[in-house]
């Protein structure tokens, strides 16, 4: 967390509250599941949801499921007949998963990949309005490559972790290691990019949302 636990209770104070079901998803999560601390959680899921409705997209990318709880978010904004297409690596949580989306009641909206996204990514047909990478910090600037000529002229790519829990300004004698590098990398390739204009939000590990023009 980037903020304190009393700013981040007062903030989330201040956000609209998690739906019954993302409760139970953030609950179950820290419980069960490990490193629970990649899920996205109420504030960023709020912001997830709310750019999603601004967005109103047909069709949404997500690179890491993990248990849900950010695809559902996303999911708020899609248009009727609209498609999420969501892929993650770990196939112990699909069964999971799935019963969250049945539950929400968008299953009927996402195309759920179990796989590697390196590869199933060249495969989508779709053109996106929005895409999401929250997965392995180490493809983050490979996937943006993947996904860019899928996205729509203004369509946005965000990206989760790029701040890597202060890690990106560090200053230390030791040698960065391999995800901080990648994330440091990432933030470069994109602020570089003339295809595009972004914005670095500094909520909660950092989310990195680009436009492409």
């Amino acid at each position: 967390m980037i903020l304190d636990e009393s700013l981040t209770a007062y903030v989330e104070t201040h956000t609209t509250a998690e739906t019954k079901l993302l409760q139970k998803i953030n609950r179950q999560t820290h419980a069960n599941v490990l490193k629970p601390r990649m899920l996205s959680g109420h504030l960023q899921g709020r912001l997830l949801a709310m750019l999603s409705h601004m967005i109103q997209p047909k069709a949404i990318l997500e690179i890491g499921t993990f248990t849900g709880y950010s695809a559902i978010c996303l999911a708020e904004g899609l248009q009727k007949d609209g498609k999420l297409y969501t892929i993650d690596i770990n196939e112990e949580l699909e069964e999971q998963v799935r019963s969250y989306f049945a539950e929400s009641g968008i299953e009927n909206n996402v195309e759920y990949y179990i796989g590697n996204a390196l590869t199933i990514v060249p495969e989508l047909k779709a053109t996106f309005d929005l895409v999401f990478i929250d997965a392995d910090k180490i493809n983050y600037a490979t996937y943006y490559d993947l996904v860019f000529d899928k996205v729509r002229p203004g369509g946005y790519i965000i990206a989760d972790n790029v701040l890597w829990s202060g890690k990106v300004v560090e200053q230390t004698h030791k040698k960065v290691d391999v995800d901080t590098q990648a994330i440091l990398d990432y933030n470069k390739k994109v602020q570089q990019d003339s295809r595009v204009e972004n914005i670095l939000l500094p909520i909660r590990d950092g989310l990195l949302v680009a436009r492409k023009l």
